[in-house]
Order: structure tokens, then sequence, then C-alpha cells
């Protein structure tokens, strides 16, 4: 296309009733569930996802385990679970609902032809025969699933419809409405394929656009710049685009560090629960039994002592060993592997083998890459372990995300609990589900479908309720074009001013804009540089520079549509990432050690911090509000659960 043409897209306007942003396991939850409810009605919905339904969100690479599947645990033992790994703060009411759904999901998922192992003798069974699946843990169950993505995806489109499904726009903006700015109105974006801009009116929609990866800068640097373990493509869409909206955001300060296989990002989680394995120092110790002792020097203890250590603490216990020089940490698969063989017949072996290489084809093939450059065989080798950079996001073990509205049937709710209809946000019409919702973490894949199904019900109902509205978006489609496509009028613009085209002063790239905010997140906001270490000065630093980058943001460029897609993603990350920095500025004390630490508030202080941390930004003045939002238990202790953790919160 010519310049003229690049700088002037098509627009393309269309009215909705309901509108579902993202392609992931939630929004396939959503489109799934939704068909059933809007049968009967004259409800016009639409998906709109940037990349391709069958590969889009976290579980496009494949996964080899479901991480959520109740079974006969009780829902309640769920939510005692996700509490105790989230340091005993979340939303219980959230938590409770996705385990009372999350079962109907997995049957469905094995239904569509999703593989589930089962235990010997109930192969030929299906979970809602009666068939016993393998259990990797307590709540994770096996399964062949390098497929899983496009199972679940296909099912979401015959239920919805091919014609309501629409590839390749990425949104990038909410508009509230005129007359009611507490209220979404529309949403506005691009064709990653086709120089076109769409505009979608509707009564509500749901923003489901996963996480934020590459905040941090990554340990993959080099040869293995991209790599990461949470997707690339989650960019922070769903928190900056609801803050900006208005929504509250809840535990922006939460972030998870997962530890994995060094290099290759492979999963740990099989090979600790299914195949045994532990993990050690270079010497050969323990060093989770060799460091417990130390979790009473700030108050983590009383969240250690019940039935499971929570994920931040075996990682503080991991960092240990590592500053002080006893690295690098290894799992210890060949002895894992030889206990497991010792009553097998050969050919199980072999199967065994096989198992422990598709654990990393099922979902992070870049680990086998790994293993087969480095001569790597797990049965007679070691492997190196090793935290990542951090991620931002609420279906794993995080709990960072917007604040909503959860269910009205469940006794005990509080009222600044519920509000409106289930799953919506501070903001009329605008829900969520999955990686957006926050303070309620490990919901995963299975829960994260479960809680679209959630949102999509409540989002008919919604419809329903407002069918006589007329939306009436807050800003014109031109003002829309023109900020949308600035970067590629910058560009435009400014290109012929210098030889070289990266190197201008009128304009930074994308790229650039990235790592920059990379190193700023890394070196001063409790990156692996610092060894996950901040305080209050470097965040001061943090800010000021934030703030500076914040002014380059307008002079992004696009040369292409694919520029143009990611500096809106950088555009995104900024925001996410300043939400993040602030609600850890806030929170003085360190909640979640191995996660991040506040070395000048170490401690964890449940007599002023066992709350929520709450937030909202202003998009007119780019201001942020904060503030503690009291935690409310609602199930009771388990007997073997530590009491410290139930103290009377903060107001």
């Amino acid at each position: 296309m010519s310049e003229n043409e690049f700088g002037n897209p098509e627009v393309v306007e269309e009215d909705l009733d309901i509108l579902i942003i993202g392609g992931g396991m939630a929004a396939c939850g959503a489109a799934f569930e939704i068909s059933r409810w809007i049968e009967g009605t004259d409800l016009k919905v639409k998906l709109v996802d940037k990349a391709a339904l069958d590969r889009s969100g976290a579980v496009a690479q494949g996964l080899s385990a479901i991480n959520t599947y109740l079974g006969d645990n009780d829902p309640a033992d769920y939510v005692r679970y996700v509490r105790g790994d989230l340091m005993g703060i979340v939303r219980e009411d959230l938590v409770y609902d996705v385990g009372r759904h999350v079962d109907d999901s997995v049957h469905n998922f094995e239904e569509w032809g999703l593989p589930i192992w089962k235990q010997k003798g109930d192969e030929g069974k299906k979970l809602t025969e009666g068939g016993k699946p393998v259990r990797s843990g307590r709540w994770q169950i096996m399964i062949n699933g390098e497929s899983y993505k496009w199972i679940v995806a296909e099912a979401a489109k015959k239920a919805l419809g091919i014609d309501r499904i629409q590839e390749r726009v990425f949104i990038v903006r909410l508009i509230t409405d005129k007359n009611d700015p507490s209220r979404v109105a529309a949403a506005a974006g691009f064709s990653v394929r086709e120089n076109k801009v769409y505009i979608y009116k509707f009564k509500c929609c749901l923003l489901v656009c996963g996480g934020a990866v590459n905040v941090f800068r990554p340990r993959s640097v080099g040869e293995g710049t991209g790599r990461a373990w949470f997707p690339v493509w989650n960019a922070g869409s769903t928190y900056a685009m609801a803050a900006e909206c208005g929504a509250t955001l809840t535990l922006m300060e939460n972030r998870f560090v997962p530890a994995r296989f060094k290099d290759g990002y492979g999963p740990v989680g099989a090979w600790f629960l299914l195949f045994k394995a532990k993990a050690m120092n270079a010497f050969g110790e323990d060093y989770q039994e060799k460091n417990f002792h130390i979790l009473k020097d700030n108050k983590y203890d009383a969240y250690a002592s019940g039935p499971k250590m929570g994920t931040c603490l075996r990682n503080h216990l991991m960092m240990k060993e590592m500053r002080e020089g006893r690295g690098p940490i290894l799992m210890d698969t060949p002895t894992a592997m030889a206990k497991l063989a010792e009553n097998m017949t050969p050919k199980e072996v072999k199967h065994l083998e096989a198992e422990a290489w598709e654990d990393f084809l099922d979902m992070t093939i870049s680990q086998c890459g790994v293993w087969a450059g480095e001569n790597i065989e797990p049965d007679k080798e070691m492997s190196e372990l090793m935290p990542t950079e951090p991620y931002l996001l609420g279906s794993h073990a995080g709990c960072a995300g917007i604040w909503v509205s959860g269910p009205d049937d469940l006794p005990g709710t509080p009222d600044r609990y519920h509000w409106g209809y289930n799953r919506m946000t501070t903001v009329k019409g605008l829900f969520t589900a999955g990686d957006g919702v926050g303070a309620s973490g490990h919901k995963f894949s299975s829960g994260s479908h479960a809680e679209g199904r959630i949102a999509a019900k409540a989002m008919v109902k919604f419809a329903m309720d407002n069918k006589d509205w007329t939306p009436e978006p807050a800003r014109s489609s031109e003002e829309l074009v023109e900020e949308i496509y600035r970067p590629v009028r910058t560009f435009l613009e400014h290109k012929d001013y210098t030889t070289a085209i990266d190197v201008n002063p009128n304009y930074i790239t994308p790229q650039m804009y990235q790592l920059r905010l990379q190193k700023i997140m890394d070196e001063y906001v409790a990156g692996v540089s610092t060894q996950y270490q901040t305080n209050a000065k470097m965040l001061e630093l943090a800010e000021r520079k934030l703030k500076m980058l914040w002014e380059d943001g307008p002079k992004m460029r696009a040369k292409d549509l694919h520029e143009l897609l990611r500096a809106w993603e950088n555009y995104h990350r900024m925001i996410a990432a300043t939400a993040h920095m602030k609600h850890i500025q806030f929170r003085e004390e360190t909640r979640y050690p191995g996660y991040y630490y506040r070395m000048d508030y170490l401690d964890i202080n449940d007599d002023d911090w066992k709350c929520f941390v709450n937030s909202k930004y202003d998009r007119d003045t780019a201001e942020w509000t904060l503030w503690k939002e009291s935690y409310s238990q609602m199930i009771k202790p388990a007997d073997d659960e530590p009491q410290g953790m139930h103290r009377p919160r903060c107001h």
C-alpha cells in the first residue's frame, strides 16, 4: 500500500450487545457458555482476538497437566489451599465460586476429545463415569495436552459460530459512555493484517487478554531473546485498558516468579509431584529442610506450618542458597526415575522415559532443545533450576488483577465483595475473568475457562436488564483513529530526517521503548539483577524514570502493522508496570518473599497489612490513588492450618 493509504486506515464500526475481547481459555469459556443463554434472544455477540483462537493465550503451546480439578475435594479446602499459597489474602468468594464450577469445564474438555490419564483399571472410563484420573497432586491431573487449546477453541467456535468470531484484530482502547463516565460503551482497535481500524459499541464486554509478560528484563538474552515462561503476547492489556477506563485494580504488587528448569523455562510441577523428584543445592543438601528455620526470622513461619508451603516461600528458601554461594540448584531427576523404575518392566521404564520428555514436548519444547543440545539424559544427569523474571498474572500462583463483584449466593459475603453482576468490575458493563480477576489465583487453565463461563452468564443478564440502553461513546471515531494510528503518522512524518531508519530524534522504536521499560523495572522494581530486592529509594528512582519514559510513549513509531502492534503492546505494558511499582511502593512489608523483597520492610506485618491494596488510575491526570481494602475470612481454617494467618484485619 502507499504511504498515504497506510496513514489513513479504513474505519469499520459495528453495533453489538456483548463483546468478548481475547482468545484464551477465559474467552473460550465465555464463547462456549454464552451461546446457550442468548438462544431465543436477539442479542448480538462477537469475540475479537488479536491472534487466532486455536493457538491464542497461555495454553497455546499445550500443557501436560490440568492444575485445577477438584474431583472428591471440597471447594472449601480449595479456598484454604489458595489462601495459604497466596500468603493469607484472597477473595474467598471468588475462589470458592471457581472451585464449585471448575470440574464441569474439565468434564467438557474430556468430552471434546482431550486425553486425560486414568489410573490402572479405569483407562476406558471418563471422569463422569467414575474414571479415576492420574493425579500429580491433590488438585492436579495429568493429560496429553499438546492440542489442549486447539480442542477447547474448536468447541468455542462451534458453540458461538465462526461468523461471530473475528481474529487478527487488536483491541487497544476502551471508551466510556458520554452520558455516564462510570460505564463502558465501546472498544477500539486495529487489524494486524489489514489497514483498518475497528470500533465496536456494546452494552457490556468481557476483557480477557491475559496477564503481563516482558514487563521485566528476562533472563533469556542473546540467542535466547524472546523466550519466556508465560506467553510473550500477554502485554498487560487487560490491566491497562481496565485502568484507563477507571476500573479499580487490586493486589497489583503481587507477581509470580516461577522456579523452572534453567534456560528452557521447562515446567517443574510434574517432576516434583508425579515423578517425586527432589531439588537440592550444589552439595546435595535438601535446602528446604535446611533453611526452614529462617522463616521465623521475618514471621513467615505462620504461613508454612500448615499442610503445604506457599510457592513464594519455596522460592525464598532457594534464593537463600543462591545468594550465599551454594548454587546451582539442581533437580535430582536420575534418583527420581531410578526409584520409580525399581518395580517396572523394561517396557514400562521406556514409557517412563518417554513421559519425562513428553512433559516438555506438551508445553515447553525449548526445554527439550536445551536437554538435547547439552547432552542431558534425565535418567543419568541432573538439571539446573532457576527462578525466572517476574510476571504479572491472576490465574497461576499469583493474584494481581482487577477488583470484581462476586457471586450473590454465598452466605457471609461482605457488601464490598458484591455490588453488581458476577465478575463485573467497578465500571458498569466491564467484566473480566482468568488473569483479569485479582485476589483469586490458582485458577489455571480450567478455572479460567470456568470463570469465563461464569462471566458470560452474568453478561447476558446485564445485557437483558439494559436492553433499552444505547451506548454513546465519549470519543469520536476520528479521535480514536488519530490516537491509534499516531505511531504510524509519527513514522511517516519523520522517517526521512535521518538515513538510518531506526535512529531518529523524533521517534523511538517499540523495541527500544520495551528495553528501557525492562531495564527500569529490573534494576529498581525487584527484578533478577537485584535478586528481587527493592526499597523506598529505589522505587522513588523507578517512579521518576517511568514518568520520563511515559513522556516518550506518544513518540513511539510504527513503520508497519507489526510495529503498530508492538507499540500498543508496550503502551499497555507501561501502565501495568507503573501499577505494579505503585503497589509495591504503597505496601510497606514483604508479603511475598521469594517473589520480591522490600528490604526496608522485610517482615510480614499482619497487624497493619493483612488487607488488599487497591488502586485507581485517572487517565486525564495520569495520577494514581491507592488505599487499603479490608480482607474478610469466609472459610474457617482447617485443623492443621496455622491460626496466625487469620487475625482481624486492618481498615
